[in-house]
């Protein structure tokens, strides 16, 4: 009969191995906990000896906790630290998180083709941001020679994952023809979904559709209801638009007060065609009617946009 001399230590080798990451999963989800409770300092106490020892998914939360100041005083450095070490063990997330670290220049020295490296191993394994990113760095130029198809292509993948800001980019694309042939209903389909999530910019482009009747049916009361939501997120195209709509009396009653308090609203945020506007309507209004714009224009701003009607 034959005995197997090493069996028992084997057998010891393998329940301490199990064991071990029973107690790695454990603490890390009892890190978890505590975080989504707002413990902060609690999570960093059971993520910090994971992540010293190798754990890449608490590496990527200390990364986190770092780079959002939770817990701990924010600290650009010792976010990027993290997520590198969590990064070049194929963490797609923290791959994300030194990629943009890199592109923004936080904690590390600004380097495109850096931010590039790890947005495209990130990218790789499905993760949207990197892909969206990716997108962006394309359709720039930054880190990469330009190249619109290939910024399709990305913004697509994430687009497709349901990534708002990748399907308002999407609708950019068909709508500009930029490495896809122009298409107005395409856009409008990728406009609609970023819109439908709440993407301003998404919303003032509809907006925009629904007023020229590109892609859709001309529709100015359909166009106003999309300007009016891009508007209340405080964008100053829409809130032009907007003021546009009850100059002419598309979509709206016509109403020179409430034109001179929107474009009086998007002019304070620099928009270049509301300021040439604003001063064309104060010349058809009174005294009176262009003081009420403005305390309407106030009260609007000042109830960040709850109160504007």
């Amino acid at each position: 009969m034959r005995v197997c001399i090493l069996c028992g230590l084997l057998i010891a080798i393998t329940t301490l191995s199990v064991s071990s990451d029973v107690v790695f999963a454990g603490a890390f989800e009892d890190g978890l906990a505590a975080a989504q409770r707002g413990n902060y300092a609690i999570a960093l106490q059971l993520w910090r000896p994971l992540a010293e020892q190798g754990n890449a998914e608490a590496q990527y939360e200390l990364g986190v906790t770092y780079f959002e100041g939770q817990g701990v005083a924010e600290d650009f450095k010792e976010a990027a630290k993290w997520y590198r070490l969590a990064a070049e063990q194929g963490n797609a997330a923290a791959q994300f998180g030194i990629g943009f670290m890199y592109a923004k220049g936080q904690g590390v020295a600004q380097d495109f083709k850096e931010a590039v490296k790890w947005y495209l191993l990130s990218a790789a394994q499905g993760y949207r941001d990197a892909q969206h990113n990716l997108g962006v760095m394309y359709g720039t130029g930054n880190g990469v020679a330009q190249n619109y198809k290939e910024a399709l292509k990305w913004n697509r993948l994430a687009a497709e994952q349901g990534d708002a800001y990748a399907q308002s980019a999407l609708g950019a694309m068909y709508y500009g023809g930029q490495g896809v042939t122009r298409d107005f209903i395409e856009a409008v389909k990728w406009y609609r979904l970023a819109a439908a999530q709440g993407d301003a910019a998404a919303q003032n482009d509809l907006g925009w559709m629904h007023t020229d009747g590109q892609g859709v049916t001309q529709d100015f009361i359909e166009a106003v209801k999309w300007y009016r939501l891009a508007a209340s997120q405080g964008n100053s195209q829409a809130q032009s638009n907007l003021g546009l709509m009850y100059a002419k009396g598309d979509g709206v009653t016509q109403d020179n007060v409430r034109a001179h308090m929107w474009w009086n609203i998007a002019a304070t945020q620099g928009d270049a065609h509301a300021v040439k506007n604003l001063d064309a309507v104060s010349k058809r209004m009174t005294a009176q009617q262009i003081a009420e714009a403005q305390a309407m224009a106030l009260k609007c701003t000042v109830s960040n946009y709850k109160q504007c009607d």
